[in-house]
C-alpha cells in the first residue's frame, strides 16, 4: 500500500456527525489552546521535530537523483559509497527524530488527558445529588474515558498530522518544481487519480466498518443481558439455554459475513489503488524520456528518478490533508463535548466564608421549608420542626410523600428553594461543607458495599481504625458474631455491591461503618426495610441503643423502629399533617391510623411469626 494508505473511517462523517457538528468560534479554539499552555516549550520542540524530520525524510529521495546520475551512470564508486551512505544516515536520522518527537508527543497528549480527567473527576464530584439521578452513568462515564482518550489521538494524531504532512506537501512541491516544472505538473496532474479510488473505498469500508460496530454492538447486548448474574439465573430458569444460544450464534454468523465483506473490500481497494499509484510513475518515466530523447533536454534519468520518488511521497499527506475536515470536525466535537461537563454549573458550592458550629450536637431544625425537584411538581411545602440533640424523631407517611427528600436537604444533597434548614442553629448553606457531611451519618436502604474485604468496607469511614475499633462498631451494629464465625473474619470478601452477604448482613455493616464516622447525628433511611423479619429484628437491636445515645432521624414502615423514636412525624403530600407519639396518633383517626392499620400492624404481625413471645417486651406490645 502506498504511504499513508487507506484511513478507514477518516474520510467520512456520520449522520450523527453532520447533524451535530460543532461551531468552531475563536473562544473555543482559545480554550483548547489553554490546554497545551502550560506544555508550550515541549510543544515547541515537538514543531521543530516534525520539521526538520519531514525535511529530512524528502532528502533520500532527492539523493536517489545524484546516486543515478553521479555515482552509477558516472561510474563513480568513492562517490556512490558516500552518496548510499549519506542517504542511509539521513534515513536514520529522521526516523531517530520521528521517535523523539513522537515520545514527546505522547508525553503531552498523556499529560493533557491527565489534567483532563483530574478536572473532570474533581467538577462531577462537585455535582449535586440532582445531576446523578438526572444524568445517564453510561455517558458520565463516557465523557471521563472515551471523550477524554480522544483527545489524546487528536494532540497525537490530527494535529502533529496536520503539520507533518502540510510540511512534507510543501517541501516536496518546491523540490520537484526546482528539479523540472513540466514534470512536476505532469505529477500534480496524477495526484487525483490517487485521492479518487481512495475516498470511494473509504465509504465503502466505512459503510462496513458500521454494520460491523452495530453488530459488535448487539452481540455484547446478548453477552451481558444473558451472561450476567441475574441473567443467566434467568435463562436457566426458563430454559432458555438454546433460543439464547441460537441468537447469539445467528448474531455470530452475521458478524463473519461482514468481516469478509470488509476484508475483501480492502483487497479490491489494494488492486485498484496499486494500479492508478503506478500511472502517476510511468507517466513521469514516459514525459521525460520524451523530453529527453527528442527536445534534448538537460534533464537527466536521476531527475526522473527523484521527481518519481517524489511524487510517491506526496500521496499520503494529500489524501490525509483531504480528510482533514473530518478530522478537524471529530476534534472540536470531542473538546465541545468535554466543555459541556466542565460549563455545568456547581448547584451545591462551598460558601465563600464558611461556618463552623461552635458544638457537634447534631441538632435540627427546619423553618418553612419548600422544595421541588423542577418547576412542574413541589415536593416539600412549609415544612417546620426542630430535633434537639440527643433526641429522636421518626418520620413516615405513604411512598411519594417527601420523607427521603427531607433527609436529604440536612447534608445538603440538595438545597430548600424556601426557608432555611438548621444544623447546629447554622443555616447548611452557610457551613463548611466538609464539616457539615462529617457529622452527619446516613444508613440508607439500597446499602452501597465495595467490591473488596469488610475490613476494606468499615475502613472507608475511618481510615486509621484499629481492628480493636472495627471490632467493637461490629459488636455494636450486629454484626460480629456473623463475621467471626468467616474463615477470614474481618479480611473476608464481600463481593461486587456485597453480593456475597445477605440483605441484613450488609445493612447491618453499613450500619458499623457508620458508627466508626461517628456523626452527631444518625439517620436511619428505611433500614430495615425489604428484610425479613428475623434480620429486621437483629438490626433493630443494633438501632435500638444507638439511638438512645446519638441524635436520630428514622424513617421506616416497620413499627418497631417507629416506636423507637421521641416524637412521630406524619408527612403526606410533602407537609408534615400530623406529629406526635404512637398512642395519641393511633386515636386521631386520621394519615397515621390509616398506616397503622394497613402497613405498620400487618408488619408487626409478620414479625411475631417468627420472634418467640417471651423474646417480646410487654410495654412494646402496648400499642394504644
Amino acid at each position: 500500500m502506498p504511504p499513508g494508505g487507506f484511513h478507514g473511517r477518516g474520510g467520512f462523517l456520520t449522520e450523527e456527525e453532520k447533524n451535530n457538528r460543532p461551531k468552531v468560534t475563536w473562544p473555543l479554539i482559545k480554550r483548547i489552546l489553554s490546554y497545551l499552555k502550560p506544555y508550550w516549550k515541549q510543544m515547541v520542540l515537538v514543531l521543530v521535530l516534525i520539521a526538520v524530520s519531514s525535511v529530512l525524510g524528502l532528502l533520500p529521495s532527492v539523493l536517489t537523483g545524484k546516486i543515478i546520475d553521479d555515482g552509477l551512470i558516472g561510474r563513480n564508486l568513492k562517490l556512490l559509497i558516500i552518496l548510499i551512505l549519506v542517504s542511509l544516515g539521513v534515513t536514520l536520522g529522521s526516523n531517530l527524530i520521528k521517535v523523539g518527537e513522537s515520545y514527546l508527543n505522547n508525553w503531552i497528549a498523556q499529560h493533557i488527558s491527565f489534567d483532563m480527567r483530574n478536572k473532570m473527576y474533581r467538577h462531577i464530584q462537585k455535582m449535586s445529588q440532582r445531576f446523578f439521578t438526572s444524568s445517564n452513568q453510561g455517558d458520565i462515564i463516557t465523557r471521563m474515558t472515551s471523550d477524554i482518550s480522544g483527545v489524546e489521538r487528536v494532540v497525537t494524531n490530527t494535529f502533529t498530522s496536520i503539520l507533518s504532512n502540510t510540511i512534507t506537501l510543501i517541501a516536496a512541491v518546491i523540490i520537484m518544481f526546482r528539479q523540472n516544472p513540466i514534470l512536476a505538473l505532469v505529477g500534480m496532474l496524477i495526484i487525483p487519480l490517487f485521492v479518487i479510488p481512495t475516498r470511494m473505498a473509504g465509504k465503502t469500508r466505512w459503510k462496513l466498518t458500521r454494520d460491523s460496530q452495530e453488530c459488535s454492538d448487539e452481540m455484547n447486548g446478548i453477552l451481558n443481558e444473558t451472561l450476567s448474574v441475574s441473567g443467566q439465573l434467568l435463562v436457566k430458569l426458563f430454559g432458555k439455554e438454546d433460543q439464547e444460544y441460537q441468537k447469539y450464534e445467528g448474531v455470530n454468523r452475521k458478524m463473519i459475513r461482514i468481516n469478509l465483506k470488509e476484508s475483501m473490500a480492502g483487497r479490491w481497494f489494494m488492486v485498484v489503488i496499486t494500479t492508478f499509484s503506478s500511472i502517476g510513475p510511468m507517466l513521469l518515466y514516459l514525459v521525460g524520456g520524451i523530453m529527453m530523447m527528442k527536445y534534448d533536454s538537460k534533464l537527466t534519468v536521476g531527475d526522473i528518478s527523484v521527481l518519481v520518488a517524489l511524487l510517491g511521497r506526496m500521496y499520503g499527506p494529500v489524501n490525509s490533508l483531504l480528510n482533514i475536515q473530518v478530522e478537524w470536525i471529530r476534534s472540536m466535537a470531542l473538546f465541545t463535548r468535554i466543555f459541556e461537563y466542565y460549563d455545568m454549573p456547581i448547584e451545591i458550592e462551598q460558601p465563600e466564608n464558611p461556618v463552623i458550629p461552635a458544638s457537634d450536637t447534631g441538632s435540627v431544625e427546619f423553618k418553612n421549608v419548600d422544595f421541588s425537584y423542577d418547576s412542574e411538581r413541589q415536593i416539600l411545602k412549609n415544612i417546620n420542626f426542630k430535633l434537639e440533640s440527643g433526641h429522636s424523631v421518626a418520620i413516615v407517611g405513604p411512598s411519594g410523600s417527601g420523607k427521603s427528600t427531607i433527609i436529604n436537604l440536612i447534608p445538603r444533597l440538595y438545597d430548600v428553594l424556601g426557608g432555611e434548614v438548621l444544623f447546629d442553629g447554622v443555616d447548611v448553606r452557610e457551613q463548611d461543607l466538609e464539616h457539615l457531611r462529617s457529622n452527619i451519618g446516613i444508613v440508607s436502604q439500597e446499602t452501597y458495599l465495595f467490591n473488596g474485604t469488610i475490613r476494606d468496607n468499615l475502613l472507608y469511614a475511618k481510615p486509621d481504625a484499629t481492628d480493636e475499633e472495627l471490632i467493637e462498631a461490629c459488636k455494636k451494629a450486629n454484626i460480629y458474631d456473623f463475621i467471626e464465625k468467616q474463615e477470614l473474619g474481618l479480611g473476608s470478601i464481600v463481593g461486587n455491591r456485597g453480593l456475597k452477604l445477605s440483605g441484613g448482613e450488609k445493612q447491618r455493616i453499613s450500619i458499623a461503618r457508620v458508627l466508626l464516622k461517628n456523626p452527631a447525628l444518625l439517620i436511619f433511611d428505611e433500614a430495615t426495610s425489604a428484610l425479613d423479619s428475623i434480620s429486621e429484628q437483629k438490626i433493630q437491636d443494633a438501632i435500638d441503643p444507638i439511638i438512645k445515645e446519638r441524635t436520630s432521624i428514622l424513617i421506616a414502615h416497620r413499627l418497631s423502629t417507629i416506636l423507637a423514636a421521641d416524637e412521630i412525624l406524619v408527612v403526606k403530600d410533602g407537609e408534615i399533617v400530623e406529629r406526635g407519639v404512637h398512642s395519641e396518633l393511633v386515636r386521631r383517626g386520621g394519615t397515621y391510623t390509616e398506616l397503622y392499620e394497613t402497613q405498620f400492624s400487618k408488619a408487626l404481625a409478620q414479625r411475631d411469626e417468627f420472634i418467640p413471645k417471651e423474646t417480646e417486651d410487654t410495654d412494646y406490645l402496648n400499642l394504644e
